[in-house]
């Protein structure tokens, strides 16, 4: 460890990442004989993803650019531990590097707020919708093509001013983020997640560090199974069909005790659904599930479509028709 007194955490500069931070201290102290909050250190990094905070993620290097800073941080020994919103990672990362423990995951839908208390199928024609992932572009643009789009950047209380000073009629945020934020009470509508199906990742949280460490065995005791089963399941389909995280593609597994199901969307950059499939199986078997359901949409749709599916090539900015 860095300080030989006390565990070093590295985190984003946000306070979602000290949230996240935070519910991982909680579970530590109050669950792990010897350890209490005086264990961990925090310590803030700025990342590209959050320093380049106006531009489209897709034409920056994508959402890896709000880990890699930490990651190397990680592997130079400054911190011990990265936490890590786990829709942000990549479905490869470092070789040295791996996820030790996982938290509770929240519930993974999207939400909208918006400025007139109107529910997504009952904004005007033309309301500006703002969001940054190209997921939910293609997702509403499937809904109502008679809405506008607008990027949005920044956290998660930069993208609420905005929509306050009317810069946007409505905006689409993660539930699970409010959720940690205690900001619940500016949801207008929970999204559904037959049209508004989540990314992999989304609502879960991961704590890494350098392989051969002793931080899995220690912190085994609060390692959430159920989020690490639904994340495994969930990047291996990423993985197999080798997706940008800024593909407009959608995954998410559900346990159900021993069993385990996973949902995939895939969509066009302007709404049109290519692909659609669920599978079930056993929970040991969530790493090949994922797998199989990946082969299936390489199968079908052909690797270099959804290849060509990583970066849009058009504005992000839509006009409604």
């Amino acid at each position: 460890m860095t300080n030989h007194s006390k565990i070093v955490l590295g985190i984003r500069d946000s306070k979602l990442s000290r949230a996240q931070a935070n519910e991982f201290i909680e579970l530590a102290s109050n669950n792990i004989e010897g350890m209490s909050r005086n264990s961990f250190e925090i310590r803030h990094i700025k990342t590209t993803g959050d320093v380049k905070n106006s531009e489209r993620l897709d034409q920056i290097g994508g959402k890896g650019l709000f880990i890699k800073e930490i990651e190397e941080h990680i592997l130079s020994g400054d911190v011990d531990l990265g936490i890590h919103s786990m829709k942000d990672m990549p479905y490869e990362t470092h070789e040295d590097l791996e996820v030790i423990c996982f938290l509770p995951r929240f519930d993974s839908s999207d939400v909208l707020i918006s400025n007139s208390g109107k529910t997504l199928k009952n904004l005007k024609t033309g309301s500006v919708v703002g969001t940054s992932s190209i997921r939910r572009r293609a997702q509403i643009l499937s809904c109502r093509k008679d809405l506008s789009i607008k990027l949005l950047r920044g956290n998660v209380d930069t993208r609420i001013k905005k929509l306050e000073n009317n810069d946007y009629d409505a905006i689409i945020l993660a539930y699970a983020g409010l959720k940690r934020l205690n900001l619940i009470d500016k949801v207008t509508e929970v999204l559904d997640q037959v049209n508004f199906m989540s990314p992999a990742g989304q609502g879960a949280v991961g704590i890494q560090s350098k392989k051969k460490r002793a931080f899995r065995e220690r912190f085994e005791k609060i390692n959430n199974q159920s989020s690490e089963i639904t994340n495994i399941s969930e990047r291996f389909f990423l993985k197999t069909i080798k997706a940008n995280c800024n593909s407009p593609v959608s995954v998410v597994a559900k346990l159900n005790g021993q069993v385990i199901s996973i949902d995939c969307r895939i969509l066009s950059h302007d709404g049109d659904l290519l692909f659609s499939k669920t599978l079930t199986g056993d929970k040991n078997e969530a790493q090949n599930l994922g797998k199989k359901l990946g082969d299936l949409a390489v199968s079908q749709l052909g690797q270099n479509i959804i290849d060509n599916l990583d970066q849009l090539q058009n504005d992000f900015n839509y006009k409604a028709k």
